[in-house]
């Protein structure tokens, strides 16, 4: 049996690993499609100015392109050290979107990354182009495979146990591809990862018309990433809703936890606006409530229920009690039993067995588990309901406020009287971090909500990690948060550089012979 500790040690590694990451990926996919849109411009038009715009923006793009990769690897590495009973139960399904990551998308984007930097003096103008569409394309579609991998988690489809290896097998790379949950989320994070960089160029963008320099090429910066913006977070606004739908199929307990839906309401529900969950007495304090439309938004219906904490808690603790049963025919098999009646009894019941593996955190004997402890294993079942309930309201309000922000930039490219006004200005550069705070919500919602499953209803989180010490694990998680404290200095260090230094900077196109001029 693993240690708690240990569980919970990994678990926080792997989150440090993984949200910090998750810092540079969105800015990398969404200035990535900026950057070809600007050179598209330019080739286009022929206008210099677009492809000191590409050359300029492409700086800061690389900076942050370098530091994705780094902390990309160290985080792939821990499915091998950290978690190795998971990397053995499942690796032959979760390796196989990762592998195609690897050899299909990541070698296009870093070939073509280097081709973006060191062939502007190398290729015509078309051929360049055409570099920088396939950066932008290798970006989404590497992101697209490592989503499908993360999808399978949430929803582990085209997949069965074998138990003759004690593994998860493929049955259908389809079912994989085109998971719902894996599509959804995919639209959704690309989709936010577009708003990040638009936010980031209209940001820097304000900045320079503050301090009035730079002014046309700020101008018209400022004026792609609005219109990018806006279209991007009306987008993310309805993929998420559809993320949202999706997960309410096939992980209820997620949906109820987030919505801090403690009972089952007569349909269609309504939606919880705001209140202050309490897990002790499984009901909220000073609700404000919207009829109806928790139940229309998560079933599309009138008359479909959303199940309550409660309710599913019953269900899972039947789930585990069959899960038990299947465990105990799961071990005549595998000594030796081959009696048809046993295996049609595990072919019936399996489904449940990975609500009988819960049972491992309290007891070896899972055929033997007592009352106390098959109710302890339905509770856990159901995620934590606070950090849940207040991620998923920052990341929606983040959202609504980053609509407004875009709305409002697209506003002021009609209106120019508008872009003079400084505390317009300054609303827009301090707006800098909220794409970044509704998807690091996001994601904590996503990962969190999984709990506590790291394969949703197949392998439980408490059996999946490495039999590791403690110390080891304080020691690992010391020195990443070294390396990544020092990694994030360097980052913001160049990226602060590159952007007070300016477009002034560049050593080719119109600014630099104005330079000269003055």
């Amino acid at each position: 049996m693993i240690l708690d500790q240990v569980v919970d040690l990994s678990r926080l590694q792997f989150a440090l690993t993984a949200m910090y990451h998750f810092l540079f990926v969105p800015l990398t996919i969404g200035l990535v499609f900026l950057l070809a849109i600007m050179e598209t411009l330019y080739v286009m038009t022929g206008e210099v100015i677009y492809k000191d715009m590409t050359r300029f923006w492409g700086k800061l793009f690389g900076i942050n392109f370098a530091l994705g990769v780094t902390t990309g690897l160290a985080m792939e590495f821990q499915f091998g050290t950290n978690w190795s009973y998971y990397s053995h139960y499942v690796g032959d399904i979760f390796g196989a979107p990762l592998a195609i990551e690897a050899l299909m998308a990541f070698f296009l984007e870093s070939t073509m990354v280097g081709m973006f930097f060191f062939g502007w003096d190398r290729f015509s103008k078309r051929q360049h182009l055409a570099v920088t569409w396939l950066v932008a394309v290798g970006t989404n579609l590497s992101a697209m495979w490592i989503l499908v991998a993360n999808g399978w988690m949430q929803n582990p489809v085209g997949a069965v146990f074998n138990d003759h290896t004690m593994r998860m097998e493929l049955t259908s790379f389809k079912e994989v591809l085109f998971n719902p949950i894996a599509q959804t989320k995919f639209v959704h994070t690309v989709s936010a990862g577009y708003v990040a960089g638009a936010m980031f160029v209209l940001a820097i963008s304000a900045y320079y018309l503050l301090k009035k320099r730079d002014l046309e090429f700020a101008r018209r910066s400022f004026a792609i990433a609005a219109a990018f913006g806006a279209a991007a977070i009306v987008m993310t606004l309805i993929l998420g809703d559809e993320s949202g739908y999706e997960i309410g199929k096939v992980q209820p307990t997620k949906l109820a936890a987030m919505e801090a839906e403690w009972h089952t309401e007569p349909a269609p529900a309504g939606l919880l606006l705001f209140g202050f969950p309490d897990e002790h007495t499984m009901s909220n304090s000073m609700p404000v409530k919207i009829p109806y439309a928790l139940g229309l938004i998560a079933t599309r219906s009138l008359d479909t229920q959303v199940e309550g904490i409660k309710p599913l808690i019953v269900k899972n603790e039947q789930r585990i009690r069959n899960g038990m049963q299947a465990y105990g025919l799961l071990e005549k098999i595998r000594h030796g039993n081959k009696s048809p009646e046993v295996r049609q009894q595990f072919d019936a019941l399996k489904s449940d067995l990975g609500y009988g593996l819960l049972l491992k955190r309290y007891t070896d004997k899972v055929v033997n588990a007592t009352d106390a402890q098959i109710k302890a294993a339905a509770q856990d079942t159901v995620p934590d309901v606070p950090p849940l309930y207040w991620s998923f309201r920052i990341m929606i309000g983040a959202g609504m406020a980053l609509l407004a922000v875009m709305l409002l930039a697209l506003a002021s490219c009609f209106k120019p009287a508008l872009q003079q006004k400084a505390g317009l200005l300054k609303l827009f550069l301090f707006a800098l971090p909220l794409p970044w705070l509704a998807i690091e919500s996001g994601w904590f919602l996503a990962e969190f909500g999984r709990q506590p499953w790291t394969i949703y209803n197949v392998l439980p989180t408490s059996i999946s990690a490495s039999s590791l010490s403690v110390a080891d694990l304080w020691f690992s998680i010391g020195a990443i948060t070294l390396f990544y404290a020092i990694f994030l200095v360097i980052e913001l260090f160049l990226m602060f550089h590159v952007a007070r230094k300016g477009p002034s900077s560049l050593k080719t196109g119109r600014y630099h012979f104005e330079k000269l001029a003055a």
